[in-house]
């Protein structure tokens, strides 16, 4: 018989590079539903070496993966057992972590995400549910997105669950079945040219909002074939630095009017993946505080509800999310929906390391 609550440590660290995002989370079935509280929660941002390897990495060497994959879980081991001393946090039951997504080639059978060795586990002397994408890719899945058994399970009251982060993702109910795709980049995007202006983000959406739409950009960016194929479908960055970049620089444009541009680009790929305009969206992730794109979002939707949760669920619902899988894998329940990768079957997804 299964336990019927659990404290968890969520982990993720997602494209955009913000850093490590840390979430104690606490899981209760309550008359055979899942609810969920966000206990202690921060963010440990990444210093400027990180990032840069970090960004980089996609162009590593086999052995410049290996190496980075070792330092990398050193890296996040100490994060998180900073994170469990400084909050006191007892009688874990587990620590479920993403760890950080480096290549993603599904169509290769491949996808990495470093940080996800057995030495965390010996690091932080707690049990580690990890590494949850390999399995679905070896199944012939998409290994993304994972988060969309979570929006069924914990935000079904939502019509649709919109993440806006690295890149922007949905989730929602097609003919009683989960469906879930990466829509379009978001944050890969615009922070690299906020970069170029001296900013780490575009603060509140006011660079795009101050930039020119360029119609021809624009509908290039849109014609692109990734938006005309059917899902599953996911992305990673190899399609920024290969295809979004080099398209974007073919146009001697100010970076703010590249930046305006991209911003409508993601509002009207939003709009053009939702099969219908009406009902209530739970939008979570970084562009959720960029203003200028959720206005944006609301001028091509008008007759759906946006809706921006709690800071914190805004902020850690992957977290939370691969705290919940992490949980379903203790319990050997699936955790990835073949409706939503493509995989041969749903399956529960993870290696677990205990000590």
């Amino acid at each position: 018989m299964f336990k019927q609550s659990y404290h968890i440590i969520g982990v993720m660290s997602g494209t955009s590079l913000d850093g490590v995002d840390l979430a104690h989370l606490y899981f209760k079935i309550i008359d055979g539903k899942w609810n969920y509280e966000i206990l202690e929660c921060e963010t440990i941002s990444y210093s400027e070496e990180w990032s840069n390897n970090l960004r980089v990495a996609v162009s590593f060497s086999e052995t410049e993966l290996q190496q980075l994959n070792e330092a990398y879980t050193l890296l996040l081991a100490n994060v998180i057992k900073t994170f469990i001393e400084k909050h006191s946090i007892k009688n874990l039951d587990a620590v479920c972590s993403h760890g950080h997504t480096i290549l993603h080639q599904p169509q290769n059978g491949l996808t990495l995400q470093i940080g996800n060795l057995l030495k965390i586990a010996e690091i932080i002397e707690q049990t580690v549910v990890c590494d949850f994408r390999v399995q679905d890719v070896q199944l012939g899945g998409q290994g993304a997105p994972l988060v969309p058994v979570g929006d069924k399970i914990l935000f079904s009251e939502f019509d649709y669950c919109l993440n806006l982060g690295g890149f922007s993702n949905v989730s929602f109910e097609h003919y009683n079945t989960r469906i879930a795709f990466d829509i379009a980049p978001v944050n890969t995007v615009l922070n690299f040219y906020a970069h170029q202006l001296g900013f780490d983000y575009d603060d509140k959406g006011k660079i795009s909002r101050s930039g020119k739409l360029h119609l021809e950009l624009f509908e290039e960016l849109n014609a692109l074939a990734y938006y005309q194929k059917a899902f599953p479908k996911s992305l990673g960055f190899e399609f920024v630095k290969e295809i979004i970049l080099p398209l974007i620089e073919n146009y001697s444009i100010a970076t703010e009017d590249k930046m305006r541009t991209f911003t409508e680009h993601i509002a009207i790929q939003t709009n053009l993946a939702l099969p219908k305009k009406t009902g209530k969206m739970l939008v979570t992730g970084g562009g959720a505080y960029n203003d200028f794109l959720i206005e944006q979002l609301e001028f091509h939707l008008p007759q759906l509800e946006i809706i921006i949760p709690d800071a914190k669920t805004l902020e850690y619902k992957e977290a939370l999310i691969f705290g919940l899988l992490g949980v379903l894998k203790l319990r050997n329940e699936n955790n990835v929906l073949c409706s939503v990768t493509g995989s041969k079957h749903n399956h529960s997804a993870g290696s677990i390391y205990e000590v």
